[in-house]
């Protein structure tokens, strides 16, 4: 089985699925075992690996030991450049961002990392990439030198999901971005979801499992928080959001 098809199956099976980042520019490997373990006893259905800037030069080897003890949770690259990519994740999600129009990012980095998945035999899924205004500059932004779309006018998401879906992309993710003032607005989940049949993840600026809920009763199938478990006294807090985003199925 796929991992795609996995994930299609967690959708299935419990309403959503919960998805945590982990930037390994933030994460120390002597607290990674902790973490990735706490992660699965919380109930994460899969592990994002990857982050706008990477500064760290082994991203092969983090995603190597990061392997050892994912157990049986997917782990899949989330690739913040081409440099990103290594034979011992599961899957990558194969990005393009489709709401900018810097065409590097909708298509220079994917022709020079294809043959690169391709040589590894490494899943790619195919995900439409759509930054959503969140009140702030954030990391995406900045980096891929585009402007995100407006909060505020769903109509143009909803046009531009629909374009992802003509275009046969797997998922749609809908990113507020790293240090987002605000995370997605339901009203644009809702509406995208109305009109459209791809699943969507949503990610960005969500920080209570309330809120994560109500991005899941809009219409979100899969749901990513950051590095929630990078610090000891918030390690309850993946449980918290995996009951509330769960609780749907």
């Amino acid at each position: 089985m796929t991992v795609y098809q996995r994930l299609l199956n967690i959708q299935t099976q419990k309403g959503a699925g919960y998805l945590i980042l982990i930037d390994p520019d933030k994460i120390s490997p002597a607290t990674l075992p902790a973490i990735i373990e706490n992660g699965i006893q919380a109930g994460v259905d899969a592990f994002l690996v990857g982050g706008s800037l990477l500064l760290t030069p082994h991203f092969d080897a983090f995603i190597e030991q990061f392997k050892k003890y994912s157990k049986d949770r997917p782990v899949i690259i989330f690739p913040g450049g081409v440099h990103q990519v290594s034979r011992h994740a599961d899957a990558i999600l194969f990005l393009s961002l489709l709401s900018g129009r810097n065409p590097d990012h909708l298509i220079g980095t994917q022709v020079l990392a294809a043959p690169i998945i391709h040589q590894m035999k490494l899943e790619a899924i195919s995900t439409a990439y759509l930054l959503i205004e969140s009140g702030e500059v954030t990391s995406a932004e900045f980096m891929s030198g585009t402007r995100p779309l407006p909060r505020k006018k769903p109509e143009i998401a909803v046009a531009h999901a629909l374009t992802a879906e003509y275009f046969g992309f797997k998922f749609i993710y809908l990113e507020g971005g790293s240090g987002a003032k605000h995370s997605v607005p339901e009203e644009i989940i809702s509406a995208i979801n109305h009109h459209v049949k791809v699943p969507l993840i949503v990610g960005g600026g969500i920080r209570t499992p309330e809120e994560a809920l109500q991005k899941v009763a809009a219409g979100a199938s899969f749901i990513v928080t950051g590095n929630v478990l990078e610090k000891s006294d918030n390690q309850h807090l993946a449980h918290d959001f995996a009951a509330a985003i769960h609780q749907k199925g």
